[in-house]
This record gives structure tokens, sequence and C-alpha cells, in this order.
């Protein structure tokens, strides 16, 4: 029996959902980690696998079993412990036919643009824009972001934030300095092509740190579009922060 076509509706649908699902790079990355895992991966599993922390990888995986994408089922506990859940693929041998999004789009048109400006003011356009967004997602967090909190438990919140936006980023302590690490870009290629586009990580930081905490310094020293293993950045406030629960290794 012939497939019926989809109406413009329900194409239109579809293309919603498997964008919603997929578009996020780090929630692709757990799928594809997931369909490569058939007997089923943790939470922490995936934490560890992705680079991301639990909390993060749950709302992805959260996001992905709400969708279809995902089952999940109770692995029988060794101790006195609760059962741990274990997701597996529900479709291993879905394929991704929509590999070019919307952000795809705007991200590339963004370097572009920027490729154009002298640097400096690409640059600090760039920073601009990065530190705005910061502020948005600070914004978005409602009361939890209007709160009083710790030098320390707001770089975590900014490392998770960042996470979430695909950047695979932590908190750590190296010596005396504080800094966030990000294991992954979502700005891909386009980076390398543009790296001043960078400028928009340390303005997210700038952003989210300011709205969260203070006026902080940022300093980009590392980047994975110039060829480093993760994007460093250092993190300093003009009150010296407790450094207490950041270890030297990742949080």
């Amino acid at each position: 029996m012939a497939q019926r076509a989809l109406s413009p509706t329900e194409f239109a649908n579809l293309v919603n959902a498997i964008t919603s699902a997929f578009g996020d790079p780090t929630r692709r990355s757990i799928y594809l980690l997931l369909r490569d895992h058939p007997d089923g991966l943790t939470t922490s599993d995936v934490a560890a696998a992705i680079g991301i922390h639990a909390n993060v990888a749950r709302h992805h995986l959260d996001k992905l079993t709400s969708g279809n994408y995902v089952e999940v089922s109770q692995r029988p506990s060794v101790g006195a412990g609760r059962p741990a859940k274990t997701y597996k693929a529900a479709h291993p041998d879905l394929s991704f036919e929509f590999e070019v999004g919307q952000d795809d789009i705007l991200i590339t048109l963004l370097g572009k643009a920027l490729s154009r400006l002298p640097t400096d003011e690409a640059e600090e356009l760039a920073e601009e824009v990065g530190q705005e967004f910061g502020k948005q997602m600070a914004r978005r967090m409602g009361d939890f972001a209007d709160s009083q909190r710790s030098f320390r438990s707001a770089l975590h919140v900014v490392a998770d934030a960042l996470s979430a936006h695909g950047f695979a980023a932590h908190a750590e302590k190296d010596g005396e300095e504080l800094r966030i690490v990000s294991g992954h870009c979502p700005f891909g290629d386009v980076a390398i092509d543009h790296p001043v586009i960078c400028a928009v990580d340390r303005g997210m930081v700038r952003g989210l740190l300011g709205s969260l905490y203070g006026d902080t310094e940022v300093e980009v020293t590392a980047s994975l579009a110039q060829g480093d293993d993760a994007c460093i950045t250092d993190v300093t406030t003009l009150d010296p922060p407790s450094t207490d629960g950041i270890d030297s290794d990742t949080t």
C-alpha cells in the first residue's frame, strides 16, 4: 500500500518535532550515544560520556523520552539503593534528514557579517550580542536568578546553562584561578572560519555572571577554533571568591 502524502501542516509538525528533539547538538550527541549502546545507559553513564553535568543529561534525556525517541526502564539495583533508570534509543534506525537548521543558517550569516568588520569592532559587537543573550538567559531563570548566591555556585549555574546550549561546559579551579571549560563548540566550523565569533562565548559568560553574581572579568585563554583541546574562559571578580567545592579537576 502506498504511503499517504503528508499535508503541509503535518509536514511542518514533523519538522518541528524533529528539530525540537535534535536541534540541540548536545541532545543529538546523547541520542547517537544511546544508539551505539543498545543495552542502554544510565544518566550517569551519559553525563560521563558526553562530558556534562548529570542534571543537564537528565534534562535532555527527559526531552528525548517525552518525544518517544528514547525508552526508559529500571535497571535492577545491586544494593539497597533505588533501581537506576536505563535509557535506550527507541528507533535505532532513525536518520536525521534535517541536518541544516535555522540556527546553522543564522550562525553562518553572523560569521560572514562579522568578517566584514574590522577585527576590534567585530569582537566588540559579537561580545555585546553574547552578553545580552546571557542576560536574557539569566532573566529566564526567574526567582532562581534573583536569589543570593556565592561566586562558586553562580559559576556552576553558568556552566550548566552553557551546557544546555551545546557547550558541554563545567567549572573548575586551576591553582588560584577559576575558569569555565567547554568541550564542545555549538558554532562548529563557523568558529574555525570566523574565530571572532568566539567573542559571543565571552559575552554570554559575562552576561550570565553579571546577572547572577555581579561584575566579573572574563578572558578566553584557549579555543577549540584555534586548535586547543577545549575552550577555556578565565573568570575573576573584584571580591576574591571562595573556591571551596570547586576541585582542581572537573566539578
